[in-house]
């Protein structure tokens, strides 16, 4: 006899590459900060902040689609869904500030910008384990 599971939501492929991406690119921008920081060459900073600024885009992008998933009347709600709009909310406020102190001075911005880059590269870690394990791919609806 076949077991019967509760369907499990699928993640959408588009879902899917920008949450991908938000991620590659804050850990791009934590990688540029960390090499400012070592070397003091000013082209670090400023690639530090356009990979920053690319990865909000695809942050809120990734929030957006999020907000009206957790909306939508044909999905359940649970405790981890809430917990993964919450995260990529704080990981876009977070990402938001970065971006606010990457438009200093490049030797205003350090260390802070260092800092900031790694809670805001933790909280989009932390924003695509959920996103994948409260999402499962290849479930059927």
């Amino acid at each position: 006899m076949a077991s019967i599971t509760a369907p499990r939501r699928v993640i959408h492929p588009v879902h899917a590459l920008l949450l991908g991406s938000s991620f590659s690119l804050f850990l791009g921008a934590l990688l540029a900060d960390w090499a400012y920081s070592s070397t003091k060459e000013v082209q670090w900073i400023n690639f530090a902040a356009w990979l920053n600024a690319g990865a909000l885009v695809f942050a809120g992008l990734a929030l957006a689609w999020a907000i009206i998933d957790f909306f939508r009347s044909d999905v359940g709600r649970d405790r981890n869904s809430i917990l993964y709009v919450l995260m990529l909310l704080a990981t876009f406020v977070i990402g938001f500030i970065t971006a606010l102190i990457h438009s200093k001075d490049g030797y205003a911005t350090m260390p802070a910008g260092l800092m900031m880059s790694l809670i805001t590269f933790l909280l989009v870690a932390a924003s695509v384990w959920l996103g994948f394990s409260t999402l499962r791919s290849g479930a059927r609806r």
